[in-house]
C-alpha cells in the first residue's frame, strides 16, 4: 500500500513539475508562487496528520517560512516595498511563537 501511494504521489510530483514549467508560459515569479503554493499543500498535511505536535509545530514553522518567501516573490512581482514589510513582521511572529510552542512542550508555562 505504502509502495502505490509513493507512486502515486511521485506521479503527481511530476504533473505538477512538467505542467508548471513547461506548459505554463506565464511570469518566472508566478511559476514561484505556484511551487511554493504547492508544497503548502504537503506543509498543510503535515500539520493535520502529524503524529505528534513536535511533528505539526515544525509544519506550522516550514509554512510561516514559505509565506515569507511568497510575499517577497508578490513584492518583487508588484514591486511593492510593503510585502517585504508584513514579510519581516510575519518573521518575527513566527520566531516568537515557535519559542512559545517550545516552552508548552518542554512542559513549562509561559510564565516561566
Amino acid at each position: 500500500m505504502k509502495v502505490i501511494r509513493w507512486t502515486l504521489g511521485l506521479a503527481g510530483i511530476a504533473l505538477f513539475v512538467y505542467l508548471d514549467f513547461f506548459r505554463y508560459q506565464g511570469h518566472i515569479l508566478f511559476k514561484l508562487i505556484n511551487v511554493s503554493l504547492f508544497s503548502s499543500l504537503f506543509i498543510l498535511y503535515r500539520v493535520v496528520v502529524g503524529p505528534t505536535a513536535a511533528d505539526r509545530i515544525v509544519a506550522v514553522d516550514i509554512l510561516g517560512v514559505l509565506i515569507i518567501g511568497m510575499l517577497a516573490l508578490i513584492g518583487l512581482y508588484n514591486q511593492e516595498n510593503f510585502f517585504m514589510d508584513i514579510a519581516l513582521i510575519w518573521a518575527l511572529l513566527s520566531f516568537i511563537a515557535s519559542l512559545a510552542f517550545a516552552k508548552i512542550l518542554e512542559g513549562r508555562t509561559i510564565d516561566d
